[in-house]
């Protein structure tokens, strides 16, 4: 996944798939008419009924619209005071070594990357979530990815990190605790290589539809989940065309991963599957994938997510909206769209090598 020369993100990502935690809804807004149009019935119909309720909905999704619009200048800040002023625990984690990554991991890559490799092959390094309804095979695998020693060092320098007094950006709306990857230093050495050299082998096999040949940029973070923190996370779909959730551990009951259908599938139509996590292990799937994370009832749980985004893919329909992206040029990471001319070189960069 070359790094990609200008930032690009749809414009929908100032106005779309807003999170309401407080009433568990995603909405869009790009204006009080219309967000009283298409939302107050729904909003009242799940306890927000008085004026005053309503006015604080309104206030808190136009401080995440200037969020969002601001994010990329703040983030890029908060990443230099973070290079300047952190000292790491253990500075060997930033630098991915194969000795991180579990035996099976590394068969399965070994054999994706081999001339006879084929879907058939590859499935037998891997352990492939059964569905059920309509829909037997949803396209979900679990796989060992990283030892437990490299998992137990990796949330201890996390949390040297959070018990920092340096600034912190956050993941997402839906997840008030967790780390982003790139603001710490991670990505270069960490996680591209991952992506790059080992995950997508995998998913040039097991996604080819979904631009798994051809990932070109991926957004790292982590998050955590505890008592009296966040313990759950509502169902929704990532920015993504892969997903790949590894769970790093500590100690936690309960918290099972549940996975519906693709987002088209009519709500009233979907059949669920929860999948348990095991310290190491990875669940790889479509970013498109309904799933959401139950509650935990005690303990601790950390999850490294890579979104990986395959360009040629989304220029064409954003996954947030659906639509032809309107792109537009930001500071930082952006999420992963190209202008026409650098697709092109992103093809022969990352589709002509695999």
């Amino acid at each position: 996944m070359t790094a990609l020369r200008h930032s690009y993100s749809c414009g929908c990502f100032y106005t779309d798939n807003i999170f309401i935690q407080e009433f568990h809804v995603h909405v869009r807004y790009t204006g009080e008419l219309q967000f009283r149009r298409d939302y107050e019935r729904l909003l009242s119909s799940r306890g927000c009924r008085t004026s005053e309720q309503f006015r604080n909905v309104l206030e808190m999704i136009k401080m995440e619209v200037e969020r969002r619009r601001k994010l990329g200048e703040e983030s890029l800040h908060r990443r230099t005071e973070i290079s300047l002023h952190y000292k790491p625990l253990y500075p060997e984690v930033y630098l991915l070594q194969e000795s991180f990554l579990a035996a099976e991991f590394l068969a399965a890559v070994r054999y994706s990357k081999s001339p006879q490799a084929n879907i058939e092959g590859l499935l037998h390094h891997l352990h492939s979530i059964p569905g059920n309804g309509h829909i037997p095979d949803k396209r979900i695998y679990r796989l060992p990815v990283f030892i437990p020693e490299f998992c137990a060092k990796l949330v201890e320098e996390l949390e040297n990190f959070e018990r920092s007094d340096l600034p912190k950006g956050r993941p997402n709306t839906m997840n008030n605790y967790g780390i982003l990857l790139n603001e710490l230093g991670f990505v270069d050495e960490l996680t591209a290589p991952l992506c790059e050299k080992y995950i997508q082998p995998l998913t040039s096999l097991l996604y080819p539809d979904w631009g798994g040949g051809c990932l070109d940029s991926h957004r790292a973070f982590v998050v955590k989940y505890a008592l009296q923190e966040d313990l759950d996370l509502s169902c929704h779909y990532d920015n993504a065309e892969v997903t790949l959730n590894i769970s790093l551990g500590k100690e936690f009951i309960d918290g099972n991963l549940y996975f519906s259908d693709m987002k088209e599938v009519p709500v009233n139509e979907r059949t669920y599957v929860e999948v348990e996590h095991v310290t190491g292990q990875g669940i790889l799937h479509r970013g498109q994938h309904v799933h959401g994370a139950l509650p935990i009832t005690s303990g601790e749980r950390w999850n490294l997510i890579l979104w990986m985004r395959a360009s040629h893919v989304r220029n064409k329909c954003c996954p947030m909206c659906d639509r032809e992206p309107v792109l537009v040029k930001t500071l930082g990471d952006g999420d992963g769209f190209t202008s026409v001319g650098e697709e092109r070189e992103q093809m022969v960069d990352v589709c002509t090598l695999t």
